[in-house]
């Protein structure tokens, strides 16, 4: 998920349960979006979840994780910590639910989603358990923290950061400041395949599950029969490849996690987005179907791969047969085909054009000289948008603008392509680019 740490960059960037002290009412989310995904308040309708006796959690809203808790005879085991603000309103709901004495805090990966109430809860006495290669990834980062705080802010649209390429070109640059000036969060406990840990009454089962990261970890409390799988899975095909950028997310290992987690037979498997599984056959079913969809998808673009077809090719051919839908609300399959070909084979796409640094921009001021000027493709990508051909009128717009950048003819086709692609996406991400493109747009008419 968003690839912060600690709160400086954070900030920029069920059968028979129970619920208690609900918060304030929220807007609903999105058409299509999974529930945790929403775009609304993450401090909103706030309330604790509890599953069995001894495990509860807040559900996390707009990309925050949950807070999951385990108590023990020796104090709460936290599992994840939400991003600023959430973590604070989470802390506190806790609080009030009698959750005032940690004994440790495991961090499921070093998303700042999950790490922004570390030190709230070290402050309540918690030590900090992570995979070994959870320092590591923390400095992967820090060391492109301008990077990430302007992806972070174009993809997720937080509240305050809508536009920010456009409207705050040193945001980056400060966020990056700040993110390397932030003390490092340095874990009390770390493990490399396997960790037993016995807390009180109770023995957590830690073991290195990478997918969504490399430090990646799944927490198994066999007296529960309870798995805390991160990441690994929530309500949608996996964010195999995020638009914000990544190091690459390997369906391999994501496949060979999700297999580790099935043969422990959970009874209850708390994802850190989204609700609770609940039942031995439930929690089999839904991992499988996970877990068989992305085996899929990999198989399906090594096939067309060694057939011949290009990553354009697969990414409009594959899709998931009806049985294997798990949705695409967060991650999208499309991204994933061209994660896992380019992962395979690297950037070339045996087109020798493509070994110049010359690109596509060094030549669209003689496209748009030969299509007659700007105003000629303006028009013609209207005329695509009158055809329903939403995403060429896109990329028409993007030709024009690099051979007549400011045009405002090709700007103002540019925000209808933009405003009729918003109106037909479902998925999170996607929805977060295309408002970000949609405000620069609007703000080169100005």
């Amino acid at each position: 998920m968003v690839r912060t740490s600690l709160v400086a960059l954070a900030a920029i960037g069920l059968a028979a349960c129970e619920t208690s002290a609900p918060a304030t009412a929220q807007q609903p989310p999105a058409p299509g979006l999974p529930s945790s995904m929403d775009t609304s308040d993450p401090t909103a309708n706030l309330s604790v979840t509890r599953v069995v006796p001894g495990l509860r959690y807040v559900l996390g809203r707009n990309v925050s994780s949950n807070t999951i808790v385990v108590d023990t005879s020796a104090g709460a085991v936290i599992i994840d910590t939400s991003r600023p603000p959430a973590s604070r309103a989470h802390f506190e709901l806790l609080q009030k639910d009698g959750v005032t004495k940690a004994a440790y805090v495991i961090l499921t990966h070093g998303h700042g989603d999950h790490t922004g109430g570390v030190q709230l809860w070290k402050g309540a006495g918690g030590k900090v358990v992570t995979q070994e290669n959870f320092t590591e990834f923390l400095q992967y980062q820090r060391m492109l923290a301008g990077f990430f705080a302007s992806r972070n802010g174009a993809q997720f649209q937080f509240a305050g950061s809508q536009g920010a390429a456009a409207a705050q070109p040193g945001a980056a640059v400060r966020a990056q400041q700040a993110q390397l000036n932030a003390p490092a969060l340095v874990p009390d406990v770390t493990f490399g395949d396997h960790l037993s840990l016995d807390v009180g009454d109770t023995r957590f089962e830690l073991y290195s599950t990478p997918g969504e990261t490399p430090d990646h970890l799944t927490v198994w409390v066999p007296k529960l029969k309870a798995a805390f799988i991160g990441d690994n899975f929530y309500e949608s095909f996996p964010n195999m490849y995020t638009l914000r950028g990544t190091r690459p997310r390997w369906p391999l290992d994501y496949i060979r996690s999700l297999e580790k987690v099935m043969a422990l037979e959970p009874e209850i498997v708390v994802p850190s987005h989204g609700p609770a599984i609940v039942g031995k056959a439930e929690v089999q079913r839904q991992l499988k179907k996970m877990h068989d969809a992305i085996v899929y998808v990999h198989d399906a673009v090594l096939a067309g791969m060694n057939s011949g077809k290009d990553v354009h090719q697969l990414m409009a051919e594959i899709k998931l047969p009806p049985e294997l839908d798990v949705g695409e609300g967060y991650g999208k399959i499309s991204w994933s085909v061209r994660g896992i070909y380019d992962g395979y084979a690297g950037w070339f796409n045996g087109d020798p054009a493509e070994m110049f640094p010359q690109g596509r921009s060094s030549v669209s001021a003689s496209v748009v000289k030969l299509a007659g000027g700007p105003k000629k493709i303006a028009d013609e990508a209207m005329r695509l948008l009158g055809q329903g051909k939403h995403v060429e009128a896109l990329h028409m717009t993007s030709i024009g603008l690099e051979g007549a950048p400011g045009d405002k003819d090709v700007l103002r086709a540019r925000v209808a392509a933009f405003e009729a692609l918003v109106k037909v996406s479902s998925n999170r991400n996607e929805l977060g680019w295309l408002q970000e493109g949609l405000t620069k747009a609007k703000a080169g008419l100005n």
